[in-house]
């Protein structure tokens, strides 16, 4: 069920304000050449501010006054100014606008879902629209002005690509784990809602299913066009720059389809992903039959096989005794076994076991055939259980309430239905209203709001990029981070893996769809490529993230201090390469 936020009355408050203290200066700087209000009047849509400095007189004339400083308002009435605290305020205000825009954006979505349900609008809109505010505060950083100017402006495009990617996956990420750690139980795993171990850095933690490591895996492909683009960058020449930014253009739109087509046909795969394990439990089940029926141990100690307790299950199962095991045989064993109340179409499974036993393709199965495919189950079980080196006999026990848990996990996943609405019409509305009102505010505001990042970058002289890398960010993220937080404040499985999927979705949108939109800005206003210390922070978190996350299902609370560390080592690393060793 979709949260319900309410209007904040301060927005149009705030609005309203701004446009009643509106105020701006024009300083002429006594040259000929100064703009006028008129060229102002021609160019409303411009900068917020713009700061100019006149020529110096020749040596011979008396020395000029100190230039001054020029601003524009921007569409006419915004305020403008040209102090460090003001340009402040202006990124503050504006930069909470954004994050209204992105409250709005993410409200109307989850209300649309609601209503509409997965598939086109949660594989194709929902990611879009998550990333919209990035994307256009990417997209107006390089647009307008001259080609000197966009260059200038456009590190902070690459300061929010940067940022939030990094953010994402190092204080969001490390805080959910904070927030959402239970107790770490023998098995490894962690236990729901059980929380008796405070603080300590191995015993408590989070754990997801294994499709989240799926979405991690995707994040990681998702930083192929970085290396694309930086290709030329890797091999010292400036030939090929323009066709590589090209390539990588292209593969990052091609990507994001591919992205969101997997969402839209994730109920199809989800599907697909309960059948198989409604099998393996099948076949955990046949195991612990064998294991309570006397028969001897499936494994030996160092794990092989035991063929002779293979042999003896088979001989039990050929009730006619005719050496070989026939459709019913397999029919009466599994009707004979106790699956605790899970339901499946025992037809199926029977056919499902005949496909993997029966090699030869005469409807039957036998010894060796048996003996195969009993050998195939046991190295499954063993890849899906991890064991200290010993087989015991709880081994097969384990593989079996192992794959019970799978099961329910899809179960509740795929119970996930739509619920009716009461007055889906007025909803719809509600909805499609939310969507546009957070998008006039996204393209409204993202213009003004980098010039006033630029501006107060020249006020203070920071670099803009790390400005744009920290404050940025917060801004577009923040809906999205408080949303996480929440759902990993529940201390369960599921809801972590929720949690973690979405950072990791969000991440992946960052690296196509806003690095997509990024690169056709660099390639159609034909600026320069040269953000080698910026790629290779992003592929830094990245990549370490990535390989952490992707292969491993549950992360002890000493994880989320290796998430916290990566931020300020990639500031530290940026400002070192750029500014000691001169890389940009």
């Amino acid at each position: 069920m979709a949260t319900r936020r309410r209007s904040f009355p301060l927005v149009p408050l705030l609005l309203f304000l701004l446009a009643a203290a509106a105020y701006g200066r024009l300083i002429s700087d006594g040259s000929p050449a100064s703009a006028s209000a008129t060229s102002l009047l021609s160019n409303p849509v411009s900068a917020v501010i713009r700061l100019t400095t006149s020529n110096s007189a020749s040596a011979s004339s008396p020395p000029a006054a100190a230039p001054e400083e020029k601003c524009e308002q921007s569409y006419g009435f915004l305020p403008c100014t040209t102090t460090v605290f003001g340009n402040l305020f202006l990124v503050l205000a504006y930069g909470f606008l954004m994050y209204k825009a992105a409250t709005f954006l993410s409200a109307g979505s989850e209300l649309l879902l609601e209503i509409m349900g997965p598939g086109l609008v949660g594989g194709l809109l929902l990611p879009i629209l998550g990333a919209l505010p990035d994307a256009l505060l990417v997209l107006v950083s390089g647009l307008s002005g001259s080609r000197e100017t966009a260059q200038s402006q456009v590190l902070i495009g690459m300061g929010l690509l940067a940022g939030s990617t990094v953010f994402l996956l190092t204080v969001l990420w490390g805080t959910c784990i904070v927030v959402g750690k239970c107790d770490i139980g023998p098995n490894g795993v962690a236990v729901d809602l059980q929380n008796n171990k405070g603080f300590s850095l191995t015993g408590t933690g989070i754990s997801t299913d294994v499709q989240t490591s799926y979405a991690a895996r995707i994040m990681g492909i998702s930083v192929i066009p970085f290396i694309i683009a930086q290709f030329p960058k890797m091999l010292k020449t400036h030939h090929g720059q323009r066709l590589a930014v090209l390539l990588a253009l292209i593969v990052s739109f091609s990507l994001v389809l591919a992205y969101c087509l997997y969402q839209v046909f994730q109920p199809w795969i989800q599907k697909r992903k309960l059948a198989y394990a409604k099998h393996k439990h099948v076949i955990s089940g046949i195991l612990r039959h064998a294991q309570m029926e006397a028969l001897g141990r499936l494994l030996n100690e160092d794990g092989t096989p035991n063929e002779d307790v293979i042999k003896k299950l088979f001989h039990k199962i050929d009730m006619d005794e005719s050496q070989t095991l026939s459709r019913a045989e397999l029919h009466a064993l599994i009707v004979g076994i106790n699956f605790e109340e899970v339901d499946f179409d025992k037809n199926d499974a029977v056919d499902k076991i005949m496909d993997d036993f029966d090699t030869s393709g005469n409807d039957i199965v036998e010894e060796a055939e048996f003996v195969a495919g009993m050998k195939r189950w046991l190295n499954e079980a063993k890849r899906s259980v991890p064991t200290s080196g010993a087989y015991s006999n709880k081994f097969i026990s384990d593989y079996h309430a192992r794959t019970r848990q799978e099961h329910d996990l899809l179960v509740d996943r795929s119970d996930e239905t739509v619920e009716s609405v009461e007055n889906p019409g007025w909803c719809i509305t509600k909805a499609v209203g939310l969507l546009l009102l957070g998008s006039a505010i996204a393209a409204a505001f993202a213009d003004p709001l980098v010039d006033a990042v630029h501006n107060f970058s020249n006020a203070s002289h920071i670099p803009s990029f790390f400005i744009s890398f920290i404050a940025l960010p917060l801004a577009t993220n923040s809906s999205e981070a408080v949303s996480a937080i929440i759902f990993a404040s529940r201390k369960k499985l599921r809801t972590s893996s929720l949690t973690f999927s979405e950072v990791y979705g969000g991440v992946t949108m960052n690296n196509t769809l806003c690095l997509g939109v990024f690169l056709a800005l660099i390639y159609i206003r034909n600026l320069t490529w040269d953000f080698s210390s910026e790629v290779l922070i992003i592929l830094l978190v990245c990549v370490i993230m990535g390989l952490f996350t992707s292969f491993r299902t549950t992360f002890p609370l000493w994880t989320c201090l290796v998430a916290y560390m990566l931020y300020p080592l990639s500031l530290v690393v940026v400002y070192i390469l750029d500014f000691v060793f001169g890389w940009s």
